[in-house]
């Protein structure tokens, strides 16, 4: 199984070094050329909240597939909360309910 990291250069190149699949992107279209090169390889795809902000359809395209599993990590400039966002709706539609709601998520 394959992770890869998907976002800007001075975020991601760390991950290289560690083993996993990385896609450097600065435009738009290359954050979606890279998120969909990442998804035909990788089962787990770490995506950094500054790239995500920019292709949040194209994330939204996978969400009901088995894989990959998107997930949105802060960058080097800290936390957007796209992230924490994205994990409250997803524990929402699981559960029922906001489960995650009023904790200190920071």
């Amino acid at each position: 199984m394959k992770i890869g990291v998907l976002g800007d250069n001075e975020n991601v190149m760390g991950y290289k070094t560690l083993g996993f699949e990385v896609a450097c992107c600065d435009t738009k279209e290359a954050a979606v050329c890279g998120l969909r090169k990442l998804a035909r390889e990788c089962a787990v795809i770490f995506v950094i909240e500054d790239t995500a902000k920019d292709i949040q359809e194209e994330i939204y395209e996978y969400q009901e597939e088995k894989t990959p599993a998107i997930i949105l990590i802060p960058g080097s400039g800290g936390s957007l909360g796209i992230g924490m966002n994205a994990l409250n709706l997803q524990v929402e539609k699981a559960v029922g309910s906001n489960i995650l709601e009023g904790k200190d998520n920071g």
